[in-house]
């Protein structure tokens, strides 16, 4: 399970969250992860299993934190999700960064996954991911009614977690059109199309998870729903 740093800094994320969920006063704990050292927090999150939680947890939470303190910043969404409000090790980060940045390699958020960020900051190069788990989308929520809901992850369980949380959103917005061999899929796999593996990547995911019959991958249509942004808070699932 880790080493006890490890443990801690994903115990915290974790009780953010929770304390979000039911209520509590989130001051002193949003505190402790700003007094967070850089040094703690790498040798804390030293690989990606540990990192995945621990930046679910906290994206979620702070997401959430904000956005119960004003749903009127929600409307200018741009403004929002690149505003520095969420605070961890010293440092004010913006939802853009985490996500974008230490959950997605620090990939650009408009080239649908295959561009890079020509100058990463130095926080972001750090502490980010090795890899790109196209999962995580399946896991963060930005407030809207189309994203997946809240849970808490913890290291020990994510690959099952992830599992679960990608099951379930394909299960309730992919949507397999038999008489015409076309397959309606969620607008995150289209605005992240390489994170997904491009079209083959995500033919594979579909045929994984039974969306759509073996035989009918080759000519195989795409089309995507449309993403409902409507503010919708307190969406929390066990998993």
């Amino acid at each position: 399970m880790g080493t006890l740093e490890n443990q801690d800094c994903i115990k915290l994320s974790q009780q953010l969250l929770y304390a979000v969920k039911t209520g509590v006063d989130t001051e002193q704990l949003c505190n402790q992860l700003m007094q967070l050292t850089e040094e703690t927090l790498a040798e804390a999150l030293t690989n990606d299993t540990f990192k995945k939680a621990f930046w679910l947890n906290i994206y979620n939470a702070y997401v959430q934190i904000a956005l119960l303190q004003n749903p009127g910043q929600y409307k200018n969404r741009h403004s929002f999700y690149t505003k520095k409000f969420i605070q961890v090790a010293g440092h004010y980060l913006s939802p853009d960064l985490v996500e974008h940045g230490i959950l997605r390699h620090s990939r650009n958020k408009w080239s649908m996954g295959y561009a890079g960020k020509l100058f990463p900051p130095a926080f972001e190069k750090k502490h980010r991911v090795k890899y790109i788990d196209y999962r995580i989308h399946f896991a963060l929520n930005c407030g809207a009614r189309s994203c997946p809901p809240v849970a808490f992850y913890e290291p020990g369980r994510i690959e099952q977690q992830l599992n679960i949380a990608t099951a379930a959103y394909l299960n309730s917005e992919a949507e397999y059109i038999a008489a015409e061999n076309r397959v309606l899929l969620p607008a995150l796999m289209s605005w992240f199309r390489a994170d997904f593996g491009g079209r083959k990547g995500i033919t594979d995911i579909l045929l994984q998870h039974a969306v759509i019959p073996e035989n009918t991958a080759r000519n195989l249509k795409f089309s995507y729903r449309k993403y409902d942004w409507t503010l919708a808070l307190n969406s929390y699932k066990e998993m």
